[in-house]
């Protein structure tokens, strides 16, 4: 019977008669003693071949990358027994030359005995930890699909890692990767735990999902203090800190839980009381276990405090201090975009003029030194776009109204936003009288780019 691993010895046989070879100068030709590839050849039984010793011999026989890849997965499973050294060189050099197929047929292989699962994870923690996302992916998968342990961390890991690469630009794909993530996110270890949330938050955010955003606010909170405090015990009978791996300082999620609890308080109208969780990191110096780049953190909490506590009173109606606002921002660029947009809401919601503010404000822009990610930079410009296209409709300035209301849902069907854009589409058909021809279309180029876009996403989905 001609199996799968005798297939891959005819053709190599084939091939060196074909070449005109003796075993000894193709062997020369290919790198490889003559004696191991009369072993692969002639043995009873025959030699296995390793992934590298097959590249080698499809080259001297002028043969592409990845030759004889499907027949190798046999070669992987001798007498039917995974060869974890063998299938690991080899799914590693599938990885490289980007052949899913043989990755997939060896999982397959593996998965009959679940097992196995735990290879495949260490495999793709090395992947992953030599900045290999993409090709670490397919092992996460599989490690989702087949772990049979459902409480395991390991589980929750994969979970994690395949969430966190799948958060994009897209926001309608990235509601789905959180929405899949959540349900482990409190089986993992507390470390993983922090960034865990942290990117959640992100998500929920730039969906404006302020019930979510301050589930996670609360919960990042509530773990960033019960490991500040474990650690200080720690400290007390140990004298020293364990290492934390973690992406940022822990005084990051400390801060940042109560940025994310103000923010989702004062999106929901609640001033007053996002005023109270303002305070939480006006000042966190006192924060122990800080070096200077947790004290640079520090700094950074302390301008937000400034920055948020104004947006606070803006929103509430209190414009006294608003031109030391702009002096402040214009000291701080980074905090210019986030709040305009507030600045714009409140102007829209009060009645005052800022068109001179917001000319300076954009002049003073420091795109190159931007501390936010850009997801949410550009979340910032397509609500300051939006916000400022209602500002001019309001002041009877139509055509620059159109303008920034165009660069807006433009912004907004790049990241695939589907409430932003219908918004913005509602406000364009209230205004569509006063856009010019060009306008126009550009308007409906932006809504068949959607249409097209929504179309493509559905066939993908049911293909998968």
């Amino acid at each position: 019977m001609i199996t799968n691993t005798t297939t891959i010895r005819l053709e190599i046989e084939k091939g060196i008669r074909q070449k005109g070879h003796s075993l000894s100068s193709f062997g020369k030709l290919a790198g490889i003693n003559r004696g191991i590839i009369s072993g692969i050849l002639n043995g009873n039984p025959p030699k296995s071949i390793s992934i590298r010793q097959l590249d080698l011999m499809a080259e001297a026989l002028g043969h592409p990358e990845g030759w004889m890849y499907e027949y190798y997965v046999d070669e992987c499973f001798i007498n039917e027994k995974a060869d974890w050294r063998r299938i690991k060189a080899f799914l590693l050099r599938c990885t490289e030359i980007g052949r899913y197929d043989c990755i997939k047929a060896v999982l397959d292989r593996l998965m009959e005995d679940l097992s196995n699962t735990v290879s495949v994870f260490g495999l793709a923690e090395e992947l992953y930890e030599e900045g290999k996302v993409k090709e670490a992916l397919p092992f996460y998968e599989c490690v989702i699909e087949n772990e049979k342990h459902q409480h395991s961390e390991r589980l929750a890991i994969a979970h994690y890692r395949v969430f966190r690469a799948s958060i994009g630009e897209n926001t309608e794909q990235n509601l789905r990767a959180a929405v899949r993530f959540e349900a482990y996110r409190d089986r993992l270890p507390e470390n993983f735990m922090l960034d865990g949330l942290l990117a959640l938050a992100n998500v929920y955010y730039n969906l404006e999902s302020w019930y979510y955003l301050e589930r996670y606010g609360d919960e990042l909170n509530s773990i960033s203090k019960a490991i500040y405090n474990e650690r200080q015990r720690f400290f007390k009978e140990k004298g020293y800190y364990e290492p934390l791996n973690t992406e940022r300082r822990l005084v990051v999620y400390y801060g940042q839980s109560y940025v994310i609890k103000s923010i989702a308080l004062e999106c929901m109208g609640k001033y007053e009381e996002a005023k109270q969780y303002v305070k939480e990191y006006m000042d966190l110096s006192w924060f122990d276990e800080l070096d200077d780049i947790g004290r640079q953190e520090v700094d950074k909490f302390g301008l937000f405090s400034i920055a948020n506590m104004h947006n606070l009173n803006l929103l509430s109606g209190d414009i006294t201090s608003l031109l030391d606002y702009v002096d402040f921002l214009i000291k701080n660029p980074n905090e210019i975009l986030p709040s305009l947009c507030i600045i714009t809401q409140s102007a829209n919601k009060f009645g005052f003029k800022i068109d001179d503010l917001v000319e300076k404000l954009l002049n003073s822009v420091s795109a190159d030194k931007n501390y936010y990610p850009p997801a949410i930079s550009t979340s910032h410009y397509i609500d300051f776009y939006y916000y400022f296209s209602i500002y001019k409709f309001n002041s009877q300035v139509y055509d620059k109204g159109i303008n920034y209301l165009l660069k807006s849902l433009k912004l907004s069907s790049d990241i695939f936003n589907k409430n932003k854009m219908l918004e913005r589409m509602l406000l364009f058909e209230k205004y569509r009288e006063f856009a010019s021809e060009e306008e126009l279309l550009l308007y409906n180029s932006i809504i068949k780019e959607i249409y097209n876009y929504e179309k493509t996403s559905v066939v993908s989905v049911d293909v998968l």
